[in-house]
């Protein structure tokens, strides 16, 4: 199961800023679906752990920003909570480095047994700190298209939007089709705002031909995403939307779960 998504995510404030309609926004971005246990089988372009045109390093994903352990991290969280997945496929849903860079808003570990039974949500804001959300039912039973899991927000991200309030998450992991929603809610001071953003593509084949179809679509690959997170917070503060400073992080480097 090694899949390329040419995607689509749109987001969209909860309420209006001081100035100007609500603000919205919706661009393509291209994300591949992998296992890393099989990356034996990835295209030639992409490269796991060594260097190449297009990348997926254990160092960038699972723990710590920068120092993260890949898979290794996925089963140690998951054995904290006493989960049994060792005969579980664990996919990554990610953005590829390109041409050495990477930023990647989220990405998402899926624990695959029988069905998704477990995503963990990997969080990066612009300013080098990661935090991840687990997401599952109480019973671990199968996650479905239309299941909503719940979890408290804990990790500061954007300037406009307070540490506060809760996210509920979506997954749609069809055979051919990923789908990700993320509803994000919260009342500051009896105003209720908050955002939704949304991740959506097919599942094509994982190959030389699609990767470089996206690096001649989209030359910058997640630079792009960065350009356009400070563009859109330009245009925010414009607008005279509210600015909430960062708070400290949270000690533990995953929360959630059900609610």
């Amino acid at each position: 199961m090694q899949n390329f998504v040419p995607a689509h995510t749109f987001h969209k404030r909860h309420g209006a800023p001081r100035r100007g309609p609500a603000n919205a926004f919706r661009y393509s971005v291209d994300y591949v679906l992998v296992d890393l246990a099989k990356s034996h089988e990835w295209p030639s372009l992409l490269r796991h752990n060594s260097m190449g045109l297009f990348q997926i390093r254990d160092r960038d994903h699972g723990g710590v920003r920068g120092n993260g352990d890949g898979l290794d991290w996925v089963h140690m969280v998951l054995a904290a909570r006493g989960f049994d997945f060792d005969d579980a496929q664990i996919l990554l849903l990610t953005q590829p480095r390109m041409a050495g860079y990477l930023f990647n808003p989220v990405s998402f570990w899926l624990v695959m047994q029988e069905g998704l039974r477990v995503v963990i949500a990997e969080v990066n804001n612009t300013m080098g700190e990661r935090h991840s959300y687990i997401c599952h039912h109480t019973d671990l039973r199968a996650i479905e298209a239309g299941d909503t899991l719940v979890a408290q927000k804990v990790f500061h991200v954007s300037p406009f939007q307070d540490v506060a309030g809760h996210y509920e998450f979506r997954f749609d992991l069809a055979e051919g089709h990923v789908g990700v929603r993320i509803d994000f809610r919260h009342d500051v001071d009896g105003v209720v705002g908050g955002l939704v953003a949304t991740l959506a593509g097919p599942r094509e084949a994982l190959s030389n031909r699609a990767l470089l179809h996206s690096m001649l679509r989209r030359p910058l690959g997640s630079l792009r995403a960065t350009v356009l997170i400070h563009w859109q917070a330009i245009i925010l503060a414009l607008k005279g939307a509210r600015f909430f400073r960062r708070p400290e992080p949270p000690e533990d480097e995953v929360t959630g779960g059900p609610a």
